[in-house]
């Protein structure tokens, strides 16, 4: 199995989706109440002009949370952070792989990553891996993968949570117009811009970023800008560059060497590890505020 793989999406629990539905539930009683106290006042106004009747509340309380404003292709993970599965690996590889990964779902793809031809569930997996007679070097991981779920880019987030409800699905595979991926949106991406992050506040959970003790992080340099933008509330600039190594090539006007270093944006860059031309590894830093004169 190969490291560099592109894939998958973070685990999401059923515990949380209750959680989060009951609270939408909630927003959707204060709708109704209020509805409720207007009607008698603002009869006209929620009907429309052939007297249709307004909109159902769940699509009240998504227009209220402007989710119209946003497509999935700006909180998708980005294919170079995804992480999945190569059909043409050996079974037995792609069995650990599922196993012994921290996602309950992973895309498999063949060929190209532009392939995909499945999605794998572990419990899926699991079941395959007990009938009778399967071991994991005889498994078909084709024949356990579920059927993959496109959509374009350019779907807006109310779109995409109906249509994620309406299906009870967990996640999809985002497509540009040309049909070639472009990463992956899940439920849990949508239901942070509702509600913000349910996780542990400490939890680090971009793929290629890890957070060390003195409270700096190393950076895969493949670790696109508006990953790190979204799970830390940063505001480095992604016009000029995709990724965190072409952001520091592109602020250094240099292929830097290692152990140097640069501060721009309010951090410090640090380059740790670079292989030919490529800047693989960062360290970042908050820049220390100056000490004023005594």
């Amino acid at each position: 199995m190969n490291s560099e793989t592109p894939v998958a999406l973070a685990p999401f629990s059923w515990p949380v989706i209750v959680v989060v539905l009951g609270f939408i539930l909630l927003v959707i009683l204060l709708f109704r109440w209020r509805n409720h106290q207007d009607a008698r006042e603002a009869e006209g106004e929620r009907r429309q002009g052939d007297g249709a009747p307004a909109r159902p509340d769940r699509e009240r309380l998504l227009s209220a949370l402007d989710l119209d404003s946003l497509e999935v292709s700006d909180i998708m993970i980005h294919r170079t952070t995804m992480r999945g599965l190569d059909a043409g690996d050996p079974p037995e590889e792609v069995v650990r792989a599922v196993l012994e990964s921290p996602y309950t779902r992973m895309p498999l793809w063949s060929g190209s990553v532009d392939n995909i031809v499945g999605v794998v569930h572990a419990k899926d997996l699991l079941r395959a891996l007990a009938e009778p007679g399967i071991e994991p070097k005889n498994l078909d991981i084709t024949k356990v993968a579920q059927k993959p779920w496109f959509v374009p880019d350019t779907t807006t987030l109310k779109e995409q949570l109906t249509a994620f409800l309406r299906r009870k699905e967990h996640f999809a595979t985002v497509v540009d117009e040309y049909g070639e991926v472009q990463g992956l949106v899940t439920l849990q991406d949508i239901l942070k811009v509702i509600v913000g992050d349910l996780s542990d506040e400490k939890d680090v959970d971009v793929q290629g970023v890890r957070r060390e003790a003195d409270g700096s992080l190393v950076v895969d340099g493949s670790v696109p800008i508006r990953d790190l933008n979204r799970a830390f509330g940063w505001n480095l600039p992604d016009e000029e560059a995709t990724t965190i190594a072409g952001l520091v090539i592109h602020e250094s006007k240099s292929i830097p060497k290692e152990r140097q270093a640069f501060t721009f944006y309010g951090k410090r860059f640090i380059v740790m590890k670079r292989v030919k031309n490529r800047v693989t590894r960062l360290r970042i830093r908050p820049v220390e505020p100056e000490q004023p004169a005594a």
